[in-house]
């Protein structure tokens, strides 16, 4: 698939502000799932200067730095023209000592994945104890089979939650998402991804769009999750529309933490307390 994507963000403020440095992640990955044709960025007011990074996975970073003078308004424009390449997500075969649950991760693997493991091998961190419960229902549900969980995970918060837009905020706990059973795509990713933890499962948050339904007037940013799976490698699993991720799908950024995954992160210098108002416009057209 190919797709021309447009997406316009606006900040106004209540009175001068001047801005800190902000992070941008809303480069479309280049990867063996998709291929950036073109790229434009239009930011206002304009940078004294932008770095282009790589985060730690991979993903795009800019860098933005302003002069301090003081503004009411901050608007970013990003247009993009991206191909996507992975038409049947089920098209992998695991590693033999892979399919079953609990996975035995050789030592350097394992090492790898620890931050997408939940970093249990730091002192503060924990799994969600509602997230390890609804883990092992569905585990005995599905003899350990990997996919097979994957994929009973996907429906059950799709089946059991009421998707609600939350425009800001940091996600819901897995906890609070599961007892409220309703919640935003990236409350349902970041319960997902608590989940695939509990069992021994390697997650990430990934940040990007979803082409939807040709008929909505409205698009919003979307959010879901990859597992890494050996012998696969990242595939992703979209709880809010319990579907595996196939090339209808454009990620942007991807992290263990859901944070890491913003596409605008930033603060301002004068003016902190400021009231903001956003305002957006994203246009995602189906070439072919």
């Amino acid at each position: 698939m190919r797709y021309q994507i447009s997406h316009t963000l606006s900040y106004t403020y209540d009175r001068p502000v001047t801005l800190a440095p902000h992070q941008v992640r809303l480069l479309p990955r280049s990867d063996v799932t998709q291929a950036v044709r073109s790229y434009s960025l239009a930011v206002s007011p304009l940078p004294t200067q932008i770095g282009e990074n790589l985060d730690l996975d991979g993903s795009s970073l800019l860098l933005l730095y302003f002069s301090d003078e003081p503004i009411e308004a901050f608007t970013i424009t990003v247009a993009s023209e991206v191909e996507t390449f992975r038409s049947n997500p089920f098209a992998f075969l695991l590693e033999p000592w892979a399919t079953y649950l609990p996975i035995d991760y050789p030592m350097s693997l394992l090492a790898q994945l620890q931050p997408y493991l939940g970093g249990q091998w730091l002192s503060f961190a924990s799994v969600d104890p509602v997230a390890v419960q609804l883990a092992q229902e569905i585990l005995h549900s599905t003899d350990s089979s990997v996919i097979a969980f994957l994929t009973a995970l996907n429906q059950r918060i799709y089946d059991a939650c009421d998707y609600v837009i939350r425009e800001t905020g940091e996600p819901f706990s897995p906890g609070m998402t599961w007892t409220k059973q309703s919640g935003s795509c990236r409350d349902f990713a970041v319960l997902f991804m608590e989940v695939c933890r509990a069992v021994g499962l390697a997650a990430r948050f990934v940040s990007g769009y979803h082409e939807g339904d040709p008929d909505w007037t409205d698009r919003h940013l979307h959010a879901w999750v990859e597992v890494y799976l050996p012998g696969a490698g990242w595939r992703g699993y979209d709880p809010t529309q319990a579907l595996a991720v196939g090339d209808r799908y454009i990620p942007l950024s991807a992290s263990p933490y859901s944070r890491n995954a913003a596409p605008i992160a930033g603060a301002l210098k004068m003016g902190i307390g400021a009231q903001a108002e956003m305002s957006y416009k994203l246009d995602i057209t189906p070439l072919g």
